[in-house]
C-alpha cells in the first residue's frame, strides 16, 4: 500500500513537472498567425480524432469500409462583441497528407436547413459544443462512436457521426464539407511548416539556456544527463 502511494506521488510530480515545462513556452504569437483566424474566428477546439475515410464512387456509391486515419479537427466560431455566434467553421486536416484540407461553414440560416432535414433537437448556439462532444466521444469510445468522412470526386464531402448501439447504427449528425481551395491549402501548409519550425527554434533556445545554466551550477549533473540521454547533434552544439 505504501509503495503504491509513493508511486502515485511520483506520477503526480512527473505530471506537474511536464505541465510546468510545457507552460514555460508561450506559442501565442505563433498561433495567432494561423490563416484560419484571418476573418476574425476564434478557435474553440483543436484535436486529432480517428476518422474512417471513404471515397464515393458516382456509379457504385461510397466504399463500405474505408481507411482509419487520425484527422485533426479544428472548430472555430465567429462572433461579435455580444458573444453572438455568426457562423461556425470546421477545418479538417491530416499530418499524413498535407494537401488534405476540408472546410465546413454554417450560419444560423443554413443551420435551420440542417435542423429541418435531420430533425435536430438543438439550437444554433449549441452546435459548437455538440460538435466538440461528438468528436470527444469518437476519441474516448471509438467502438461506440464513429466519425465517417465520405469524399466525392467533385470536392464535396460529408461527415457522419454514428453511434453503434449493439445491433444497430444510429446516425446522430451529418455535416457537409467542401475541399478547400488551392490558396487556402497553400496558406495552411506554409503556416504549419513555419509554426513547427518556430516552435522548435524556441525550444532549442530554451534547452541551450538550461544547458548553460546547469553547466555553470552543476557541471557533473550536465555530464550525467548527457550520458543518460545521448543527443550527438545537440551535445556538439552545447559544448
Amino acid at each position: 500500500m505504501q509503495s503504491k502511494m509513493l508511486d502515485n506521488k511520483e506520477n503526480d510530480l512527473n505530471n506537474m513537472s511536464q505541465h510546468s515545462v510545457l507552460n514555460a513556452f508561450d506559442f501565442t504569437a505563433i498561433d495567432e498567425m494561423d490563416p484560419s483566424l484571418a476573418e476574425g474566428h476564434s478557435v474553440l477546439y483543436d484535436r486529432e480524432a480517428p476518422f474512417e475515410l471513404r471515397i464515393q464512387d458516382p456509379n457504385n456509391g461510397p466504399q463500405e469500409v474505408g481507411t482509419l486515419e487520425a484527422i485533426r479537427v479544428k472548430i472555430l466560431v465567429l462572433g461579435d462583441d455580444n458573444n453572438h455566434i455568426q457562423n461556425v467553421k470546421i477545418e479538417l486536416t491530416s499530418e499524413n497528407d498535407l494537401f488534405f484540407h476540408y472546410t465546413h461553414i454554417v450560419d444560423e440560416d443554413s443551420f435551420r436547413q440542417m435542423q429541418e432535414m435531420q430533425k435536430l433537437m438543438i439550437e444554433f448556439n449549441e452546435y459548437p459544443n455538440i460538435l466538440i462532444k461528438m468528436v470527444n466521444s469518437c476519441i474516448k469510445e471509438p467502438h461506440s462512436f464513429l466519425a465517417v468522412f465520405i469524399m466525392n470526386r467533385d470536392g464535396t464531402a460529408k461527415l457522419d457521426f454514428i453511434q453503434n448501439i449493439e445491433y444497430k447504427f444510429i446516425e446522430l449528425l451529418s455535416a457537409d464539407f467542401m475541399a478547400s481551395s488551392e490558396e487556402i491549402v497553400r496558406q495552411s501548409i506554409t503556416f504549419r511548416y513555419n509554426s513547427v519550425k518556430s516552435k522548435v527554434a524556441l525550444m532549442e533556445a530554451r534547452l541551450k539556456d538550461v544547458n548553460n545554466l546547469v553547466k555553470v551550477k552543476n557541471p557533473s549533473l550536465l555530464l550525467q544527463i548527457q550520458k543518460t540521454t545521448p543527443q550527438p547533434s545537440q551535445s556538439k552544439r552545447f559544448k
